[in-house]
């Protein structure tokens, strides 16, 4: 049960903070009956009637219901969004590609890269997880043996599907939970979020752990515990299991504030034995040994002496600036949120400020818990904030409603405002002039990423059209080869046929570079010696340069003994295809950022992202 105030102020402001129904409620006339019964009984004063009707009318204009998107209505913007984000967003990430991408790829036509990550002796990830992808396109690759590209993007369709069916569930709860304008608020924010446009159709256990994490928050708020549970469980076991960290304060408020401890362990076994215990069968069957890959990626993250940091630390500023391009100023509401509320709670009266179900300080403790552990972690990466992203977004429309309250208070007590007049009918410019920015900037930034980092997924494309011309042989092994722009290619599926391999050319870079899994059944099981947990190179991985059919590189300029300008033989290589590509280096910051019409162009630089073929020898070849 909320407490009482909580409770007085969710009826008192019932307008605002009403729960969904799927049928409109009826409007009530005369002694708290509906219309058509006041219209049916007989009364004699008919004067009197008539005068209290026009009088209820008249306050039902004055105090109207508030124009808010129905739960359908949500549900389907949030799939038309989340399936233009699955046609149009660019892998930003190339640990999606290698260690996600091309398993699946694996499992689904039998051949692709492995990283050292998928090797027996370390089982970092696991393969249920991309069961789960996976399954619908084995089906669809065995029945209709479609493109390859076609089943890529089959997949992050569902994924976008997948997403929208968790924003469907939480905006209802938020609007049992916050009130119906914090709801409208989040969805617009959710709608036009860059963040939320990146990271709801990736491949990626953060991705995951999003959809199911914040899919228990809603059940959380609502009070279904052990639905609340089981999702976490999903969560951090089949998603990332770092994502259990979003269930802690649903833990402690179920165990030390409601003392349902029992509640509590009953359903974490229950939802061990669910989850875990079919994961570990799978895993152990694909590795050929006992494996918990969740326990293996903490115990080697946490409990190692060199931990994730050899593959890059960043400065806190990282998320700073991560957030504001993924969330403009929702980022900064968000953060300042916490002032907020300790200031609205110094200024507002006590009666309009509480919740349904929950104090703010537990509801949305989540949130900034996740910040205060990642924030402290030397290596920092954009994914790694997924999971909380959604509740960005309803902070920042949370404070955005807590600036809407104070406004009207101060107002109120510098002018006299008629009682009876409502916070948000002084105030909505603020909400307006909000959605309105954030919208125009997440917009700008949408179009700036398609348009400056999209091309290696439109170059490979190309490879398309030569599999139509007659110097395609279908018996041929074609050698894709790529150098310094490793961390930039999209993956197998953008190959037209089975016939086409990736291969590595030497570069500057010296890390840890992924190889193909070996043929035959048992190749999950294999143990290479040319894997480490160390990312420390090795010679394995490297391909010979004239063995390479086709080339791909970038041109931004710089060359280096291992990183020539590959286009400039022309000798050897003919441009089959050449786009546009962000010089990061050459553009300014703001530009390179946010596309802004007439001024962008005057402040970017781009380089030519080529696709080569290599051009026959005189000898035939």
């Amino acid at each position: 049960m909320a407490p009482p105030a909580a409770r007085a102020r969710y009826i008192a402001n019932k307008a605002d903070n009403q729960v969904l129904t799927k049928k409109p409620p009826k409007r009530l006339g005369l002694n708290g009956k509906s219309e058509k019964e006041a219209g049916n009984k007989k009364d004699k004063d008919a004067k009197k009637r008539i005068s209290k009707q026009a009088g209820s009318s008249s306050q039902e204009k004055a105090n109207p219901n508030p124009i808010m998107p129905s739960v359908n209505t949500a549900f389907k913007s949030f799939v038309s969004v989340r399936l233009c984000s699955a046609i149009w967003a660019y892998i930003a990430d190339c640990d999606e590609t290698f260690n996600y991408w091309e398993p699946l790829h694996y499992i689904i036509n039998g051949h692709g890269l492995q990283t050292w990550e998928y090797s027996p002796q370390f089982g970092l990830r696991s393969y249920t997880y991309l069961l789960l992808q996976g399954v619908p396109g084995y089906f669809y690759q065995k029945i209709f043996n479609p493109n390859p590209i076609l089943i890529f993007y089959m997949v992050r369709c569902m994924l976008g599907f997948a997403c929208a069916v968790m924003e469907r569930y939480m905006y209802k709860s938020i609007c049992r939970e916050f009130g119906i304008h914090i709801g409208r608020l989040w969805l617009i924010f959710q709608l036009f979020s860059v963040g939320m446009f990146v990271s709801s159709t990736a491949l990626l256990p953060s991705s995951f752990s999003m959809y199911f994490g914040c899919a228990a928050l809603a059940a959380w708020w609502q009070t279904h515990y052990e639905l609340a549970i089981f999702l976490t469980a999903i969560s951090a076991l089949l998603g990332w299991p770092f994502a259990a960290l979003i269930g802690v304060p649903l833990v402690l408020e179920l165990v030390i504030r409601r003392r349902e401890w029992k509640t509590f362990v009953q359903w974490t076994l229950i939802s061990g034995a669910v989850v875990a215990l079919p994961m570990i069968a799978i895993d152990t069957s694909y590795f050929g040994k006992l494996t918990f890959a969740p326990l293996n990626i903490v115990w080697y993250n946490v409990f190692t002496s060199h931990g994730p940091n050899i593959f890059g630390t960043e400065p806190l500023s990282y998320y700073i600036v991560n957030g504001f391009l993924n969330f403009n100023i929702i980022w900064l509401l968000a953060l300042q949120l916490p002032i907020m509320l300790v200031m609205d709670y110094l200024i507002v009266p006590a009666k309009s400020k509480s919740t349904l179900n929950f104090p703010h300080y537990i509801s949305l403790a989540p949130l900034y818990l996740w910040l205060l552990v990642f924030f402290a972690q030397a290596h920092k990466e954009e994914r790694f904030l997924f999971p909380v992203y959604p509740l960005i977004s309803l902070c920042g429309a949370i404070t955005v409603d807590v600036y809407q309250r104070i406004f009207f208070r101060l107002k109120s007590l510098v002018f006299k405002i008629k009682s009876g007049v409502h916070y948000l009918d002084q105030s909505m410019f603020i909400a307006i002039l909000v959605m309105v920015t954030s919208t125009l900037l997440g917009l700008s930034r949408v179009f700036a990423l398609y348009r400056n980092y999209h091309a290696p997924m439109d170059l490979m494309l190309e490879l398309h059209q030569f599999k139509a011309t007659p110097q395609y042989n279908p018996n041929m092994i074609y050698n894709v080869c790529i150098g310094k722009d490793w961390h930039r290619y999209p993956g197998s599926f953008f190959f037209p046929a089975h016939n086409f391999r990736l291969r590595f050319l030497k570069s500057e870079f010296r890390g840890m570079l992924p190889a193909y899994y070996v043929n035959g059944a048992n190749a999950t099981k294999v143990v290479h010696p040319y894997f480490n947990d160390l990312n420390q190179e090795n010679e394995h991985m490297y391909f010979d340069y004239d063995r390479c059919d086709f080339l791909v590189d970038f041109d931004d300029g710089k060359y280096t003994a291992l990183e020539p300008n590959y286009s400039k033989r022309s000798k050897e290589w003919l441009v089959m295809k050449s786009l546009p590509f962000l010089i990061p280096e050459k553009s300014h910051k703001v530009f390179r950022a946010f596309y802004v019409p007439f001024l962008t162009d005057n402040h970017i630089q781009y380089g030519n992202f080529n696709l080569l073929k290599r051009k026959p020898k005189r000898n035939g070849r």
